[in-house]
């Protein structure tokens, strides 16, 4: 019932606030309470990358070795691997910066009113001739051919210069 929300999210907040300890003892509570190993470890894989990001991009690939060993083995051998996976998290340095980034993006589309901007024409894909000779693809600058990366527009006109690791666009 209402416990297996309060402890997963006594977890999630105890591995935010960097405490091992308490880290340790909601994920024995849940697991030793029944808890399904897999439903454990698809949350720490949601975990890596919204609390701990770009501050350790490995978390990722640790939550998703954890969550592909607890599916192998199962209970109880799969304890020590999500034990391990929680420990890692609780030190791991966190940084929410993609996770805000991502949700203003998402309050960009859904704040827009009318038709969405189209694709800027350099950015087009033209595999037919027609699409060429509209322009599709003209002008793009494919990166790996220089040296330092180009001077090149990526987001429509109408969102130029946005950024959303530090504004809001709406």
């Amino acid at each position: 019932g209402e416990e297996h929300y309060n402890c997963i999210s006594a977890l999630h907040k105890s591995m935010r606030g960097s405490d091992e300890n308490a880290s340790l003892y909601w994920l024995a509570r849940m697991l030793e309470g029944g808890e399904d190993p897999l439903y454990v470890a698809r949350r720490l894989v949601r975990f890596a990358s919204e609390d701990i990001g770009l501050a350790d991009p490995l978390a990722l690939t640790q939550a998703v070795a954890a969550y592909q060993g607890c599916h192998f083995i199962g209970m109880p051998e799969c304890e020590v691997i999500l034990a391990q996976c929680v420990v890692y998290f609780a030190r791991a340095p966190k940084s929410i910066e993609v996770y805000r980034a991502y949700g203003n993006v998402k309050e960009c589309l859904r704040m827009h009113t009318g038709p969405l901007p189209p694709v800027p024409l350099h950015l087009r894909n033209a595999p037919t001739r027609l699409m060429k000779n509209l322009g599709y693809g003209k002008g793009y600058k494919y990166n790996p051919m220089y040296k330092e990366p180009v001077e090149q527009d990526y987001l429509p006109e109408e969102l130029k210069g946005t950024d959303f690791f530090k504004e809001r666009k709406t």
